[in-house]
């Protein structure tokens, strides 16, 4: 990991490009930089005031940090002579490398940098507004603060974009990665972590290069009480060429970045506006968001409105403990109805001390509490009267210790400058009902296992899929229960076979990834007798049927080239992608871990005696995963295995079907 102190907190800054280094100069100069700043153009005598010099070895001494705003064969050059230097490390703003077709020319900027770290190419820069360092060509959002959140990006418009938000959210770094062809997303956001002045991490990611490097930059920030919050983008997009089976279709796309992170415990969300909520709360409450949530509002329909937001993200407001209860019974009296979410009406609107009792008690039941409160705009008309309800929520916070969230409907409801001094007394004030709920969620994220980091991640390889006959075989010696069955080149060859097994029986045609959809399966059968070929077979297996079955399994294995090898289970059979009912983990994975992320599944309780229904016997399905996986992490040869379906009975559980893919 390369030592990034000097770059991101640099006491010199070199800037090279005329009209881009007028611009470092002059943001530079409006943030307060105490460092020097030293112009470097071979004809010009100035920039922006300053004295420019001729040449990096003109220089006074050799720079902490350098922007370089040259065109990219220039930059190459000039990154050369910094590391010759002993520089600190450089901003490469130019673009036209890899992400252009050029990986060769990337490759040279590459070897010129050697030991010196620097960001990009085809980067926007950084911003350290704690000391009021900028290597940014740009206009930006921010102001300078004594502590305050990091946030990364592998997009420079969308940090720009964050940095410009109006939501009180203290920044103190402002980083870009564009390629990442030296420092990597967990060298630089291990190195914003590390500033003891940043309070949490939040990331716009499109790409992770090192998965087990994020994993232990998770394990670091967990240790350092600091939360990490991303979007990872490409949710819509299959993360690998679809192959034959399921698994690939259902466990495309985010599922296995979702699991990955989810693993880490790095809280994940959807959009801008929920990362920069979910900091606000890790800024100023940490980690570890407890599940308990009350609700508190004046109104019925906004006491409605929360319950129904908050179901789809799985945010439940238990029953009001009985002493609570009993108290605000007391303060409200009996026109009131004491619940939670909890519409305490408008009797005690502006009465201060009755109103912090309320929140206060309410508060003192739950690990946190949102108060929904939309103070009036102050340009059209006056939010005096809201007062005593603000300050009760501060009040409540302040008393109980736990979190208290003032809480907008509408993120336009609730004025920037109050929600900054909210803010300066660890009140966070959440904009935009749906947004502070998903928020809610995020922070609640569970931390990571100690010391877990994903398999090593193999590059994409061809592969050829084995026989079902091979494929169980397989599974059968690492102890996964198969039908009997017997298999031959021809009909007539397994008909000889068959008074071995008992019927009724499966006969299946080999060569097929999909039997079902090529007619390639006949169940039921007491007999061979008049049984046709079946056209395209390329043998046939035949089986004992299993039954007694209560539930279909899909289970699926899989090469991840980034995530090393990721899990999918969930409802089977031929329905099993009209369903789409599934879970991913990224191994490895224990069968406790399984059986909790199937309990996640939309359908768990038909597995689980819904209505009287025998229950299905899941933990020998986290058997069967267990088993599974550690054959897929002890053979590097093995690319995929999938089973579908798991038949799953009250005792038990058979792969009646098996596709095996091997490099």
């Amino acid at each position: 990991m390369k030592n990034l102190n000097r770059l991101l907190r640099p006491k010199s800054i070199a800037v090279l490009g005329a009209g881009w280094a007028l611009n470092v100069i002059e943001q530079c100069r409006k943030m307060g930089f105490k460092g020097q700043v030293w112009p470097v153009h071979p004809t010009k005598a100035e920039i922006g005031g300053l004295n420019a010099y001729a040449s990096l070895a003109d220089l006074p001494e050799v720079p902490d940090a350098t922007f370089i705003g040259v065109n990219r064969f220039a930059t190459i050059e000039v990154v050369a002579e910094l590391a010759a230097l002993g520089a600190g490390g450089a901003i490469c703003f130019a673009s036209g490398w890899t992400e252009a077709g050029e990986p060769e020319l990337q490759a040279q900027l590459i070897a010129a940098a050697g030991d010196m770290p620097i960001l990009g190419p085809n980067c926007y820069g950084v911003i350290n507004y704690l000391d009021g360092a900028l290597l940014w060509p740009d206009q930006h959002g921010g102001i300078p603060v004594e502590k305050g959140v990091a946030l990364v990006s592998q997009s420079s418009n969308i940090v720009i974009n964050l940095g410009m938000q109006k939501r009180a959210l203290p920044v103190a770094y402002v980083a870009c990665l564009g390629n990442a062809a030296v420092v990597g997303l967990a060298d630089l956001a291990g190195a914003l972590l590390d500033d003891p002045r940043v309070t949490a991490l939040g990331m716009y990611i499109e790409g992770i290069d090192d998965a087990p490097a994020f994993a232990a930059l998770a394990e670091r920030a967990r240790a350092m009480g600091k939360g990490v919050v991303c979007i990872k983008s490409g949710k819509t997009e299959l993360s690998r060429t679809a192959a034959a089976s399921h698994t690939a279709s259902l466990a495309g796309g985010g599922a296995a970045s979702s699991a990955f992170l989810r693993q880490i415990g790095v809280a994940e969300v959807n959009t801008p506006s929920e990362l920069i909520e979910t900091l606000k709360i890790f800024h100023v409450h940490g980690t570890g968001l407890g599940q308990r949530l009350c609700s508190l509002s004046c109104s019925g329909g906004e006491a409605g409105l929360v319950a129904d937001l908050a179901a789809p993200y799985g945010i439940e407001f238990p029953a009001v403990p009985t002493g609570v209860k009993a108290r605000l019974n007391e303060i409200l009296g009996p026109i009131v109805t004491v619940a939670n979410p909890l519409d305490y009406h408008t009797f005690i609107w502006g009465d201060g001390p009755r109103t912090t009792d309320v929140f206060t008690t309410m508060l003192s039941g739950y690990d946190a509490g949102i108060y929904i409160i939309d103070p009036p705009r102050s340009d059209r008309c006056d939010p005096s009267g809201y007062q005593p309800a603000l300050d009760a929520i501060v009040a409540a916070q302040a008393s109980t210790g736990k979190p208290a969230f003032p809480v907008a409907s509408m993120p336009e409801n609730f004025d920037e400058a109050y929600a900054m001094r909210l803010m300066d007394q660890g009140v966070v004030t959440l904009l935009g009902l749906e947004t502070a709920l998903a928020a809610i969620k995020a922070a609640q994220v569970v931390p990571g296992g100690v010391g877990w980091r994903p398999a090593q991640a193999l590059p994409p390889r061809e592969s050829v899929l084995l026989s079902e006959a091979e494929g169980k075989a397989l599974l059968a010696k690492t102890g996964v229960a198969v039908p009997r069955a017997v298999a031959a080149a021809t009909l007539a060859g397994v008909a000889v076979q068959a008074a071995g097994l008992t019927p009724p029986y499966a006969l299946k045609g080999l060569g097929f990834a999909h039997k079902t959809e090529a007619g390639a399966v006949r169940l039921g059968l007491t007999s061979l007798e008049g049984q046709a070929e079946m056209s395209g077979a390329t043998g046939y297996l035949l089986e004992e049927m299993v039954t007694g079955a209560v539930a279909e399994i899909l289970l699926g294995l899989q090469r991840d080239p980034v995530y090393g090898v990721t899990l999918t289970l969930g409802m089977g059979g031929v329905t099993a992608e009209v369903l789409a009912d599934t879970v991913t983990l990224v191994l490895p994975t224990t069968e406790a871990q399984v059986l909790e992320a199937m309990r996640g599944l939309r359908l768990w309780p038909l597995l689980d005696g819904y209505r009287g229904r025998p229950k299905a016997d899941m933990a020998a399905v986290a058997d069967i995963a267990v088993r599974l996986g550690n054959l897929m992490l002890a053979d590097a040869s093995l690319e995929e295995i999938e089973i579908n379906p798991i038949l799953v009975r009250p005792d038990g559980a058979v792969a009646v079907d098996a596709l095996v893919r091997m490099a």
